[in-house]
């Protein structure tokens, strides 16, 4: 189901925001979604269910355009991995 809404966006952008095909469509909601996806507000999976597309094709479409499924750096993945490690020596 699709709803309209009313935005006020400066004058050079409205030529930009009528998608062109479902593609350009999908990434511009896409892009909406994302700073609720950002901040924990929703999951990507409920991005995903929002845009109508399994939660891979979105992690995928993000990755496209540079914006990363996992928001760790190395050195935190190495943390985290440290601390499971040390976790499962010790039985627990």
């Amino acid at each position: 189901m699709l709803t309209d809404v009313t935005i006020q966006v400066p004058d050079g952008m409205v030529m930009y925001l009528k998608p062109q095909d479902q593609h350009t469509e999908l990434v511009r909601n896409a892009l909406l979604l994302y700073p609720y996806i950002n901040n924990d507000t929703i999951s990507h999976g409920k991005a995903a269910e929002i845009l109508g597309i399994p939660k891979y094709d979105l992690i995928e479409l993000y990755n496209s355009l540079g914006l990363a499924y996992l928001s760790m750096d190395i050195s935190e993945v190495e943390e985290e991995l440290d601390a499971w490690e040390k976790l499962k020596g010790e039985g627990i």
